[in-house]
């Protein structure tokens, strides 16, 4: 008698095969389907993924909600010294620490010299054509501003008078300048040639003329009180350049006008060493006692 397991199978894979592979590929089009129509929230994926990672793995950093250590709150806002008692009912403490002072200085002494190459930048704007024709040029140097006025378009050689067709430029300057812009020195300079007139028997005397009558000019239309202007005659003893050839010496023939700022700093910084000056002293008859 013939039996399932005696007759011969046919060649191939059994039927159920294709059946089982139809069901996979609709049930793989029905989550490409899900997966299209679908929208992903970045965050609360990050926000799940982050709590499964927590739940189900292992904490390698755990959040220790401790008072920060190496940080004293009354270093940060107090100064070393000893309280006073006071008649008023408040705590006010007293230092012979100087520091904090140079500091202060310091820092206002770099505001002073922004403020000085700013004002050097507007009167180099103000004054472009006066400087490209020659007349004038402007330097700074730290917390001063130096103006140099030329003779050849000031002065007539060996004269102290102001040339007319330059006063309009002299009062165009001297307009710039008001108490704000700082003390003002006017100086005379002179070439190494020296000069022997009824007028000026020597270049001192034609340097220290020459800054008077700029002085005069200067005083006439800025608004500058005249106890902050200094004039100064030189002659030849402060060139800008060696007095070998004539061009050098018509740049050494020139009034000067010097626009410094900083006079208060001068001041916070004699207070500074007076201060410091007491303080040592007063250790030191501590220590004697």
């Amino acid at each position: 008698m013939e039996t399932a397991e005696s007759r011969p199978q046919a060649a191939g894979l059994p039927p159920w095969v294709m059946t089982f592979a139809d069901l996979m590929t609709l049930l793989m089009c029905f989550f490409v389907l899900l997966l299209a129509f679908s929208e992903m929230d970045v965050h609360k994926f990050k926000q799940l993924s982050g709590s499964m990672r927590e739940a189900f793995g292992v904490q390698a950093e755990i959040e220790a909600k401790v008072i920060p250590k190496g940080t004293s709150v009354v270093a940060q806002e107090f100064s070393p010294g000893k309280p006073e008692v006071t008649a008023i009912n408040e705590v006010r403490q007293f230092t012979i620490d100087t520091n904090r002072n140079t500091l202060d200085a310091l820092d206002r002494e770099l505001k002073e010299i922004e403020e000085t190459r700013s004002h050097a930048r507007r009167l180099r704007i103000a004054l472009r054509d006066e400087i490209e024709r020659g007349y004038i040029s402007i330097e700074t140097e730290g917390l001063r501003v130096t103006i140099h006025i030329m003779e050849n378009a000031s002065f007539d050689s060996g004269l102290a008078k102001v040339r007319p067709e330059f006063q309009p430029v002299l009062a165009k300057i001297s307009s710039l300048i008001d108490n704000n812009s700082g003390d003002v020195t006017i100086s005379g300079h002179t070439d190494n040639l020296p000069i022997s007139t009824a007028r000026f028997r020597s270049n001192w005397e034609l340097s220290t003329s020459r800054a008077v009558s700029v002085a005069h000019e200067v005083l006439a239309v800025s608004t500058i009180s005249p106890a902050r202007i200094t004039v100064t005659g030189h002659a030849d003893t402060d060139p800008r350049a060696s007095n070998d050839t004539p061009e050098n010496r018509a740049k050494n023939r020139r009034v000067d006008i010097s626009i410094v700022r900083g006079g208060e700093l001068d001041q916070i910084r004699q207070m500074s060493i007076s201060k410091n000056s007491m303080a040592n002293f007063a250790i030191a008859e501590g220590m004697t006692k």
